[in-house]
């Protein structure tokens, strides 16, 4: 947060000496233009007197942005000065014709009429002919078109204003209503799960639950297939409530990663599973989405070998490390007989699931059959500089 809040105020700086420039440079190229008028007109040249009222005039324009006011009152001060000391033709106006535009497109119009009729007066006064009536004259038009660009250029600005403020708020309205969709497609989710899955699972530890009471009561011995049953449709009862619960609530609950490796490995076992568990490294905690996703990899994994290598011994590896955090699940499962490469294996949801989930972190996913018989997934999950 703070980092962003640095980079925009650096931003902001350097839009603010950029435009400081540029308004410097334009009001350099006024007062340029000012002065080669000046020197290139017939009679004497302009004095040292003039010449600094021009400059101060014109570099005054250069702070409109914080005081437009305050400039243009100063620029219409010295020109004026040097009107009446030199009495110059017309251009001698050019920088209060400019401030007078700066000043109205910034909503000061009442101070730009009132700097417009005074330096008028004072240039028609400085030369009372017929000749410095027309040049008044002509220099009224001009404050006219100056005022009038400067009220189209305010309502220009203001203009697109608005239609940014509409674009934004158009923006914020289409992200309110998919999230309203993506919020009512959980909730749709959430039910079809419920109906679809609850009502089977609840009689799958239901039957399993009264099967081992039976076992029991008889005084047999219960299966150890049956017990691995009934304690894994409860934890498919327990991880499906959670899952609806993300669905409808979008906050995931804590303790819902790596904290339950040591439950989902002794279930393994109880379905006689050879399993054992490895960390190297600190071990320290995983951000949630890391967290999370490794956990569901070792449980795909397990599942797998459960699904198609039986019995077989599996070593379930993790490793911490400064910038990543690695798992390794590989068991000794059966040689492919008569020797040769292992086929590669078929396509499934599980593998798939566990290939958009490291992806969707960043990560390596290696998922493939060892050469010596069973399979090997290794992943490899970043957990960025922290």
């Amino acid at each position: 947060m703070r980092g962003e809040q640095r980079e925009k105020r650096e931003r902001r700086e350097l839009d603010a000496w950029r435009t400081g420039l540029v308004d410097t440079a334009l009001a350099a190229v006024i007062g340029g233009a000012v002065l080669l008028a000046a020197f290139t007109a017939s009679g004497p040249g302009p004095s040292t007197a003039d010449v600094i009222l021009i400059t101060a005039g014109s570099l005054a324009l250069a702070v409109h942005r914080r005081a437009p006011v305050m400039s243009l009152v100063f620029t219409a001060a010295c020109m004026l000065g040097y009107v009446v000391h030199a009495n110059p033709g017309t251009s001698a106006a050019f920088p209060v014709i400019a401030g007078v535009h700066v000043v109205t497109r910034a909503g000061h119009r009442a101070a730009a009429v009132g700097v417009s009729v005074v330096f008028l007066v004072g240039f028609f006064l400085a030369s009372p002919s017929e000749d410095g009536i027309e040049r008044t004259l002509l220099l009224h038009g001009w404050f006219v078109c100056a005022g009038v660009t400067g009220l189209i250029d305010k309502n220009w600005q203001a203009y697109l204003r608005q239609t940014e403020q509409r674009a934004a708020e158009a923006e914020r309205t289409r992200e309110e209503a998919a999230l309203r969709r993506a919020g009512e497609e959980r909730l749709r989710i959430a039910r079809e799960l419920h109906d679809s899955l609850t009502h089977s699972i609840s009689i799958v530890k239901l039957q399993a639950g009264v099967a081992v009471h039976l076992a029991r009561k008889r005084g047999e011995d219960v299966p150890e297939a049956l017990l691995a049953i009934q304690e894994a449709s409860g934890e498919a009862m327990r991880e499906l409530r959670a899952t609806l619960e993300v669905l409808r609530t979008d906050v995931v609950a804590p303790g819902s990663g790596l904290a339950r490796l040591g439950e989902l490995v002794e279930r393994a076992r109880t379905a006689g599973l050879a399993a054992s568990v490895t960390v190297t490294g600190t071990e320290r905690a995983l951000p949630d989405d890391v967290d999370r996703a490794a956990y569901r990899i070792v449980q795909e994994a397990l599942t797998n070998v459960a699904r198609h290598a039986g019995r077989a011994k599996t070593s379930v590896r993790l490793a911490y490390a400064a910038d990543h955090f690695s798992i390794h699940v590989e068991d000794e499962g059966s040689a492919v007989p008569g020797g040769g490469p292992p086929p590669d294996p078929a396509p499934g949801t599980g593998l798939t699931g566990m290939r958009e989930r490291v992806a969707a972190l960043g990560g390596t996913l290696h998922a493939a059959p060892r050469p010596g018989g069973g399979f090997s997934v290794r992943a490899e999950l970043p957990l960025g500089v922290r």
